[in-house]
């Protein structure tokens, strides 16, 4: 009687179970170069387009006669609480008071 057995390789216990050809070490070498390659690209693009810090003067305006901090704040940001655009305009430009005179200049908050 002929029985078949199949035996496993031997592996050593300080030997690991899989070895690469120099073509195979090649071929791993340039999979790890083109996904480093995709990462670099992938933040280049993705760090190009963060939003920069706005650059150059502050907008500003000259106050005209009869203006007052509630029309110049409803004048340049509509979208904007009223009271709080009016604070923001205070603040940025150091008023303790509401009293504006005609020629001078207020800084205005820049467009979030």
């Amino acid at each position: 009687m002929v029985t078949n057995v199949v035996v496993a390789p031997r592996v050593r216990p300080g030997q690991p179970p899989l070895r690469l050809t120099r073509r195979g070490r090649a071929v791993v070498l340039g999979f790890l170069v083109m996904l480093a390659s995709l990462a670099s690209a992938v933040l280049f693009t993705t760090a190009s387009r963060a939003e920069q810090p706005p650059s150059g003067p502050p907008p500003s305006i000259v106050v005209r006669p009869g203006d007052t901090l509630w029309d110049i704040a409803a004048r340049t940001s509509p979208e904007r609480d009223g009271r709080a655009a009016v604070d923001e305009l205070r603040r940025l430009n150091g008023l303790s008071g509401s009293v504006v005179w005609p020629g001078d200049v207020l800084i205005l908050p820049r467009d979030s």
